[in-house]
């Protein structure tokens, strides 16, 4: 009898979407259906002799495979990076474009563009999005400071040959809600039975996607203990284990903040040589002080040291050009703090990578030497703008240096690496930053 039920049932039915995307505070600054973009920015702005690359941003409608198949069908270079910052969508969707960047080999990051032309206001609004939608190339800045690329977004992201998640973005994963559109009235017990075999066949498909992207099945097992209500923000560890961004060192470009003392950063998590647990550390140069640039290395603490590491950092382009030393403990992370000179700071300037040695204690009189080096690209652009910026700080009042270290910005939350710079992050979390976060599944359109 049920099965008699289920014709005039499936007759009633508007086609079923599949939606995992974010709830609406998070999806605030979003266009409501994805939008895609040729951007150019400044020489090293998407990696060494990288400038140019392509945006995609915003929900995942139901028509927007069509449309990202017709722009990249008129991109011959399948070799520019596209970044994507979006809070998902259709799931459907994203299965057909994760296909279409595999068939394209595509190199796929987690970013934000921010256009140019858009000023600092909105960049989803009427006026903004015209400007991004117009042919050709779009001037604009690109930073991975707060991307996302949630729920249906991963599964698109996954599709690329070539992924990169940088230490400041967030790619976050949950289940996905199926919502169903019917006229008239059926009974209760088919509109069940079939929501029970479209969320098996959904399940199906979705195990069955991400092993065909060569993601590990550990993955699909996370997300069926994730609510639809919720968000997992992957963990560099998890990202690395699930074969999504196997880079055993991610890092950030070098960005300056523009703060009452202003600075320029670095956040690198890289991997320890046993297992697959990270550690994160970052780099700051600041303002000019006595003719010498303060540089400051912070890192997370390996519980299992018995002591102080020593950290030493050389200038490739000049091996006699070092700094470092003891890194005192401060809190969850050591903390070393110095100055180097004008020729340390022209060697770094002009070096590819700074090379770091770090000498950690451990139990047993052991002592563990671990070695890499930092990329130094984009540097000298960026110490051109700390220097001016320092200049215009000079000229207001300036704050004493506090003894303890600076307050982060409030963004700063869990899945964003910490810092002795970072306060407590329930304080002011992001929608899209806790492990779990607020979300709701959108019906059929």
């Amino acid at each position: 009898m049920l099965a008699r039920i289920l014709l005039p049932l499936v007759s009633l039915l508007l086609p079923g979407a599949l939606h995992a995307q974010g709830a609406p505070a998070e999806k605030a600054g979003f266009a409501s259906k994805l939008t895609i973009y040729l951007a150019k920015g400044a020489p090293d702005a998407c990696g060494p002799g990288c400038d140019r690359w392509i945006a995609i941003e915003g929900e995942i409608d139901r028509d927007a495979a069509p449309r990202i198949r017709r722009f990249l069908a008129g991109v011959k270079d399948t070799q520019r990076p596209i970044y994507l910052h979006s809070p998902g969508g259709n799931v459907e969707q994203s299965y057909l474009i994760a296909r279409l960047l595999r068939s394209r080999k595509a190199i796929a990051r987690v970013g934000r563009t921010i256009a140019t032309a858009c000023g600092v206001g909105p960049q989803a609004d009427a006026a903004c999005l015209k400007i991004k939608n117009a042919s050709g190339e779009v001037e604009a800045e690109l930073t991975t400071s707060r991307a996302m690329c949630n729920s249906a977004c991963g599964y698109l992201f996954f599709g690329a040959t070539s992924r990169e998640v940088a230490p400041d973005a967030a790619l976050a994963v949950h289940n996905s809600r199926l919502v169903l559109l019917f006229h008239g009235h059926p009974a209760p017990e088919a509109v069940a039975e079939y929501r029970r075999r479209r969320i098996l066949t959904a399940d199906r498909d979705r195990a069955a996607f991400i092993a065909a992207m060569g993601i590990s099945g550990e993955l699909d097992a996370l997300i069926r203990t994730v609510k639809f209500e919720n968000l997992h923000v992957l963990t560099r560890s998890e990202l690395y284990r699930f074969g999504i961004d196997t880079r055993p060192l991610a890092e950030t470009t070098w960005k300056l903040e523009k703060e009452a003392r202003p600075f320029v950063r670095k956040i690198a998590t890289v991997k320890k040589e046993n297992g697959s647990s990270f550690r994160t550390m970052e780099w700051r140069l600041s303002c000019e002080s006595g003719k010498r640039v303060p540089l400051t290395f912070a890192g997370e603490i390996d519980e299992t040291t018995t002591g102080k590491s020593t950290i030493l950092m050389t200038a490739d382009a000049d091996a006699d050009m070092t700094a470092g030393g003891p890194a005192p403990r401060l809190g969850k992370y050591e903390v070393w703090r110095g100055n180097i000179d004008a020729d340390m700071v022209k060697a770094v300037l002009a070096s590819r990578a700074l090379r770091v040695r770090e000498t950690t204690p451990m139990p047993g009189d052991q002592v563990e030497i671990a070695k890499f080096d930092i990329d130094l690209t984009g540097l000298a652009s960026v110490w051109t703008q700390l220097v001016a910026s320092c200049a215009a700080a000079a000229t207001s009042a300036k704050p004493s240096l506090p003894a303890m270290p600076l307050p982060a910005v409030p963004w700063q939350a869990t899945h964003w690496p910490a810092s002795p710079w970072t306060p407590n992050p329930s304080l002011n979390p992001s929608p899209a930053s806790s492990a779990v976060a607020p979300s709701q599944a959108s019906g059929a359109q």
